[in-house]
């Protein structure tokens, strides 16, 4: 089978048409950052902002067009409005429309797990979250949202890209009973992502939407870190069930936790509480307890807040050595002290979803017919 090229692409591309203007989308020159590794593709359309909302059957047809081609196997096209359109008149104010959110059929739950800063080890604690719960006999998947710096398939072990069988949907990756979707699939593990905020989100969208997630108790997603316009995107466009908040003991950290917690209030997603990780360092030898990032800041920050402490994950050299080679500590010593931890939290956050979603469907208004 010949490889695919951008030469290629681009002749197949000339076939599809802005509905509005007449012209391909070649010669309007709105294609940008295509790539292309091992038949794997992606690029950008460039569209004017108050047009993208009604260009997704292009961005389709797009997608579809390359897929068709010889050597493909798998497409990401994602709409952006990077350059400045041209201004046009205002009409009169408006009430904004409200953002529709994605619906993800047959996936009971999605969790964020989210931090207000990196490095605080929240994909660690996503991930063993995750298997935590599936070993309670849950059936989850692990969304990996952090394009810029995807870690699931490093923890979770898996190597190879995801398949299509229609040309329009992916099947997630799958390892330790998890069905696992990351960017990282779909490149190179050191190629960096230099993206801009309206690429990422289409992608994550895409990531989401397309792919067969089939029936799931709970999707959790590995967040990026912080509070920016893709952290608030994602809160608006996904139909969260709850999120849960990953800091470590010291003030600075907590003061980012905080900031995350009040966001996701901001957009009416219930906070299902903060995890304390690397919350004291026990000596393997002596058994000695050291805080050393301090102690309790968590649990004391969770009061102040109203939400709640799901408990503390020490700060132990198993932890880590473990996610870094694929196999967790869930996994790989499911009946040690920090695995029992990561269950123990699985639990309250199980419980406190549900108790969510009750929520929900009590205040969502019920038309009664006598």
């Amino acid at each position: 089978m010949p490889a695919i090229t951008n030469e290629i692409i681009i002749e197949a591309l000339t076939k599809v048409n802005d509905p509005d203007k007449g012209e391909s989308i070649v010669s309007l020159d709105m294609i940008q950052g295509l790539k292309t590794q091992e038949g794997h593709v992606a690029f950008a359309i460039i569209v004017e902002p108050e047009r993208g909302p009604k260009l997704e059957p292009l961005r389709k047809q797009a997608e579809t067009v390359v897929h068709a081609l010889p050597g493909v196997i798998s497409v990401t096209v994602v709409l952006t409005a990077e350059r400045a359109a041209a201004p046009q008149p205002q009409p009169a104010p408006q009430q904004p429309p409200q953002q529709q959110q994605l619906v993800l059929s047959g996936v009971n739950s999605i969790v964020a797990v989210s931090s207000g800063k990196g490095g605080v080890g929240k994909s660690t604690v996503a991930v063993n979250l995750a298997l935590a719960l599936s070993a309670e006999g849950h059936k989850i998947g692990l969304l990996d949202a952090d394009i810029y710096g995807p870690s699931m398939p490093r923890m979770m072990g898996i190597t190879g890209r995801p398949e299509s069988g229609d040309g329009q949907t992916l099947e997630p990756m799958e390892n330790h009973g998890i069905k696992v979707m990351s960017i990282g699939f779909l490149i190179e593990e050191d190629t960096p992502m230099i993206w801009r905020g309206p690429m990422v989100q289409s992608a994550l969208e895409q990531m989401m939407r397309d792919v067969n997630w089939g029936d799931l108790d709970m999707l959790i997603v590995d967040m990026p870190p912080g509070t920016g316009d893709i952290q608030l995107t994602m809160s608006q466009r996904v139909p969260l069930s709850g999120a849960v908040v990953v800091s470590t003991p010291q003030d600075i950290a907590l003061l980012d936790a905080r900031k995350g917690l009040n966001m996701f209030r901001k957009v009416d997603v219930p906070v299902l509480g903060i995890i304390e990780n690397m919350s004291y360092f026990a000596c393997p030898h002596c058994g000695e307890r050291t805080d050393i990032f301090g102690h309790g800041g968590a649990k004391q920050t969770a009061e102040e807040m109203g939400t709640h402490f799901l408990g503390g994950v020490p700060l132990h050299l198993s932890i880590r050595e473990t996610s870094d080679s694929g196999q967790p500590i869930v996994i790989s010593d499911p009946t040690s002290e920090n695995a029992k931890v990561f269950v123990e939290i699985a639990k309250q956050v199980w419980d406190l979803t549900q108790q969510a979603n009750a929520d929900r469907q009590e205040a969502t208004p019920k038309i009664v017919i006598q």
